[in-house]
This record gives C-alpha cells, sequence and structure tokens, in this order.
C-alpha cells in the first residue's frame, strides 16, 4: 500500500473511530501494534514493558478519540506517543534506582543507571535535532524514529533516495559534532534504527 492510500485509509478508520466504531479502532491496532512492539523493543529490551507501551499507546487514542485529528499523519502521531512512553519508563525507572539508592539497599542493577544515562541522551539528541534545518530535521526523524525507507520518505517529499541518504548522513554528522565521544556508541544506535 502506498503512503497516501495508507493516509487516506488511516484518515478513513481515524473519522469513524471519532464516532466510537471499535471495529476501525480493532484495523488500526492490527495495523500498528507489532511495529509498535518494535520500536518499543529496540529502547526497552523488555517483551513485557514494550507490549505495556502497545497497550498504553493505544489506550490513550481510544480514551482521546474524540480529539483525534484526520488531516494529520497518523503514524507519526502514534510514534511521538510511544517516544513519549518509552522515556517515562525510562524516567521511572531511574526514579525507582534513586529511591533505592537513598534506601540504603546495597545492589540495584547496574542497567537502570544505564537506562537513566540514555533517558538522558534522547532528551538531548531531541534538543540537538531541532537545530537542524527543517527539511533535514524532518528528514531524520521520519528515517529513525518512524521507521521510514529512504524509498518510502523521497517519495513522500518528491526527492531521490539518495538525497534522503545525504540529508541523514549529515543529520548524523552534525551528531556526532555535538555529543561527546563517550556516547558516541548510542548515537551509533541510531544509525541502525
Amino acid at each position: 500500500m502506498s503512503e497516501n492510500k495508507s493516509v487516506h485509509n488511516d484518515s478513513f478508520l481515524i473519522e469513524k473511530i471519532r464516532k466510537g466504531d471499535i471495529k476501525s479502532f480493532d484495523s488500526l491496532f492490527a495495523k500498528y501494534s507489532k511495529r509498535i512492539y518494535g520500536f518499543a523493543f529496540r529502547y526497552l529490551k523488555s517483551d513485557v514493558d514494550s507490549e505495556g507501551v502497545v497497550q498504553d499507546v493505544f489506550m490513550y487514542i481510544w480514551n482521546n478519540r474524540n480529539k483525534l485529528q484526520t488531516d494529520t499523519n497518523f503514524r507519526s502521531y502514534l510514534f511521538t506517543i510511544s517516544m513519549n512512553l518509552i522515556k517515562k519508563i525510562f524516567r521511572r525507572e531511574a526514579y525507582q534506582a534513586k529511591f533505592f539508592n537513598e534506601s540504603l539497599i546495597p545492589e540495584v542493577d547496574n542497567s537502570v543507571d544505564e537506562k537513566m544515562e540514555y533517558a538522558s541522551l534522547l532528551d538531548e539528541i531531541d534538543k540537538l535535532i531541532e537545530k537542524m534545518p527543517e527539511r533535514r530535521r524532518n528528514i531524520f526523524i521520519k528515517s529513525r524514529k518512524l521507521g521510514m525507507s529512504s524509498k518510502e520518505i523521497a517519495e513522500e517529499l518528491g526527492i531521490t533516495p539518495g538525497a534522503v541518504d545525504n540529508q541523514i548522513s549529515e543529520a548524523l554528522k552534525f551528531l556526532r559534532k555535538k555529543i561527546s565521544t563517550e556516547i558516541l556508541g548510542i548515537i551509533l544506535f541510531f544509525t541502525f534504527l
């Protein structure tokens, strides 16, 4: 299904969901739940947390169905909600780690500290992405956060896949220059999303 047909189909389903149609909601769930799970798992490395993100995203969609807009990119909207939930999980774990440390419980899982640093890094990256030129920023977000291929982005924007790849490459160079070498490994993670 082409990007335009997919967006049109989403708009049609959203319009029905706004009216409380559960079958249309189930259709969107079937279409996007596995993608959101995969997206969440890349960050969280936990089946339970990733499944929780999927459930929370769609619970949010259903509970706020009358506020849904048919003229926006629904996929982008879903992945924005997902990323915010992922950051919330990182922050919650950071808070729990702080509580355990202050309670003098001797051993705290190091992965919690890593997740705290990772959540902070995600915030730092988001701030840097906002500083990119608009076209580069949009391409980078579509590629690295929304999981769109270079071909999909090129078709949507009416440019060549090579132009898309060049913009992504420039975005990564910019991030590498701005972020300290100690956390460059995390940046490289973005290269393979």
